[in-house]
């Protein structure tokens, strides 16, 4: 009897001990299944914050974008970061994929055969890690994607011929529906911000314990349900000793401190990258400079473009379509300093209020923001946030007075960096407009600020209200700070009103000018204003190999400008001792068609006649430039020319052509600086090799813009 026990209880034993097995080996295959992803994949087009992915072979390719090192904007290609960071190698393999918030710089390298891009920054990033799974943090088995279409998120099941791209096993289902039933609990809880890709928005995450999920929006928030940004009543500001004149003093309350970028995937918040971004005084414009691989055996002019294909804001849809004759992307800096007192931070309210009125505020005409400036800046309300005039006054009305100092160079600042963005409703179409009021003077500096922000296309008006009187003039910071702010025309962006109480009297005249578009000089950048002509030499120390790279740095160089008959127009010479017009600058009017037309030049073979063609560019190209175009010539040599090059350049220089001169191998440094315009270390340079010709390609590119932000534009 008692074996008989004894062996019954063994049994029963040995039978739970087995289905204890089954049950884990059960768990462990749905904790273990890992969905496959392409190589085209970019993280910003994945939902879910932190995910495990399988990366299939083949993915190291050129076309693949990566912009980063380390740390990658969301829009690179997963797959081909991962290589780049050495997590995986060309034959794939598991990839944890952690969301964090936006980067203030991105910087590219050359790793593991990949090299990935520069971006001056973005507003979602990820990180790249080994494909294990983290303790205590459950992996989804199906990805979800953004759609442009539907908020909703994929869940229906996937058909049998997709098993091979990821498709869930039947014993991992119980697992994905869990994932979802967050997701679903998250979305009612976050407010999306807009993805990287046109009409598509994601939110900006960072991993948790728990797999959730946001939801992509595709609608305009609505004026009545768009809450006010949260306030938290503080001390008042120190008063501005010895600065203005003493006024009427009016309560204030300051905005919470700005988020940072997150400096840790594992215990990162949820935050949006605003005002820690930094931009070194020569970078030209707010968009990536991407330069194409220059490693052997790639193929030539494989650069991936497309018009603008991440990079174009998706068209707000909205409920009125508003003033269609006035298409701007407007924002107000309004004065929230204590100087400017309670009663008349009303009067500007009221102007403001009026102006929204009479811009006729929609969809397909002017959008407004506003940004509040005192001790530091802080976005009211952005492009997105009003569809109408009705609902942007009311806003306007209910606007607290932040107090403080009236930093105005430090708010042009932050309006250059955070607020034209696409999450903010920036539409890319429409000139970028800043209209700035301020009360007196400011207290900081603005000629650097405003110069920078000009730099990225943006037009900068001023309206300052009772200025310094006589005695006053000693206490203001910078002298003549309008001047120095707007461009240099006559007054047009400029408007000096008397009083407060008098204001009233320019809404239209500002209203005028805001709209006038064809006059809006400050909106033709750097990029869209110029007629560019490069000079090849072609002869027979050049080689052929070397001669291809030649054309891969000119794409590399064109590509980054906005090409159309309106904007930049590009034209080339290519000589020896004699010349040949390749393209003038009327024959291609696409950023393509100038693409594949350099791809199409031949090498021709032959002397070097530098001097020779200098002059036949002149004649061919730029005596046929547009008035209001400004001229540029490229000059890419190997060696030194058989003739003189300083009379055919002085006669360019003189004809109003700016000259930049690169020099390759046995190129003569004499003959370089003779080329290039005043000052020479800014527009000659030297490579000891074809190979390194890429160097220089966001250097030229910077002191193009830099040339052109510091002459008068009318």
């Amino acid at each position: 009897m008692r074996a008989t026990v004894i062996a019954t209880f063994f049994g029963v034993f040995l039978t739970c001990t087995y289905t204890a097995k089954e049950a884990t080996k059960k768990t462990k295959k749905a904790k273990l299944y890992v969905p496959q992803i392409d190589c085209d994949v970019k993280a910003g087009k994945i939902i879910n914050p932190e995910f495990i992915a399988k990366c299939p072979p083949g993915c190291q390719d050129v076309k693949h974008r990566v912009y980063g090192t380390d740390i990658y904007a969301s829009f690179s290609s997963v797959c081909n970061a991962a290589i780049h960071s050495g997590i995986i190698d060309n034959t794939g393999g598991k990839v944890l994929v952690q969301k964090v918030a936006g980067h203030s710089g991105y910087r590219g390298s050359f790793s593991n055969g990949v090299r990935s891009l520069s971006l001056p920054r973005w507003r979602e990033s990820f990180l790249v890690s080994e494909g294990k799974p983290r303790k205590g943090v459950t992996y989804p088995s199906t990805l979800e994607y953004s759609s442009s279409k539907s908020t909703a998120v994929k869940s229906e099941p996937k058909k049998p011929e997709q098993d091979l791209k990821g498709t869930k096993s039947a014993d991992t289902a119980n697992t994905s529906e869990k994932a979802s039933d967050q997701g679903d609990t998250a979305r009612k809880e976050r407010q999306t911000t807009p993805g990287p890709t046109p009409g598509t928005e994601m939110a900006t995450t960072t991993p948790t314990a728990t797999t959730t999920t946001t939801e992509p929006s595709t609608t305009v928030p609505q004026p009545t349900t768009a809450p006010a940004a949260p306030r938290a009543t503080a001390a008042p500001a120190k008063a501005r000793p010895g600065l203005h004149r003493g006024r009427d003093m009016g309560s204030s309350s300051v905005h919470p401190a700005y988020a940072s970028v997150v400096a840790a995937a594992a215990s990162a918040q949820h935050q949006e990258p605003v005002a820690t971004f930094q931009s070194a005084a020569s970078s030209p414009v707010h968009l990536a400079m991407e330069i194409d691989s220059w490693k052997p055996g790639l193929s030539l002019f494989d650069t991936g473009f497309s018009s603008k294909e991440e990079l174009n804001p998706k068209p707000l849809e909205s409920i009125s379509q508003g003033n269609q004759n006035c298409k701007v992307d407007l924002s107000f800096l309004m004065d929230g300093s204590w100087s400017i007192g309670k009663r008349r931070f009303q009067l500007q309210k009221r102007f403001l209020g009026n102006v929204a009125q009479a811009l006729g505020i929609g969809s397909a005409g002017p959008l407004m923001g506003i940004v509040q400036y005192g001790d530091d800046p802080s976005t009211e309300f952005n492009l997105k946030t009003y569809a109408n005039s009705k609902d942007l006054r009311n806003a306007i009305e209910k606007i607290q007075q932040k107090g403080g100092l009236s930093n105005v160079g430090k708010a042009l600042s932050f309006v250059n960096k955070n607020f034209f963005l696409d999450a903010n409703g920036n539409r890319g179409g429409a000139p970028n407009v800043v209209v700035v009021m301020v009360d007196g003077w400011p207290t900081d500096r603005v000629e650097e600020a405003s110069r920078l922000a000009r730099e990225s296309g943006i037009n900068i008006f001023f309206v300052t209200v009772e200025a310094a009187a006589q005695s006053e003039k000693q206490n203001v910071v910078e002298p003549n700070f309008v001047d120095k702010a707007v461009c240099r025309t006559s007054g047009f962006y400029s408007i000096n009103v008397p009083s407060w109480f008098s204001l009233h009297k320019v809404v239209q005249p500002l209203v005028k000018r805001v709209c006038d578009t064809e006059r809006l000089a400050c909106s033709k950048t750097c990029l869209n204003a110029a007629d560019i002509g490069f000079v090849i030499d072609g002869s027979s120390s050049v080689g052929t190999g070397n001669f291809r790279t030649v054309l891969q740095f000119v794409a590399n160089i064109s590509k980054e400008f906005e090409i159309s008959d309106t904007d930049t127009r590009i034209g080339a010479v290519q000589y020896t001792y004699e010349q040949r017009l390749e393209f003038s600058f009327d024959k291609y009017s696409t950023k393509q068609d100038v693409l594949n037309a350099i791809k199409r030049i031949s090498y021709w073979s032959g002397g070097t006649s530098t001097g020779a063609a200098i002059s036949y560019a002149s004649e061919q190209l730029f005596s046929k430039s547009k008035p209001n175009k400004r001229k540029i010539m490229i000059l890419i040599t190997d060696g030194r020319s058989y003739d003189d090059v300083s009379v055919p350049a002085m006669a360019a220089h003189q004809n109003g052509v700016i000259a930049y001169s690169i020099g390759v191998a046995w190129a003569a440094p004499d003959e370089l600086e003779a080329i290039a315009s005043d000052p020479a270390k800014d527009h000659s340079f030297f490579v000891d090799d074809f190979d390194n010709l890429y160097r220089y390609v966001n250097q030229l590119i910077q002191n193009i813009c830099t040339e052109f932000n510091s002459q008068p534009r009318n």
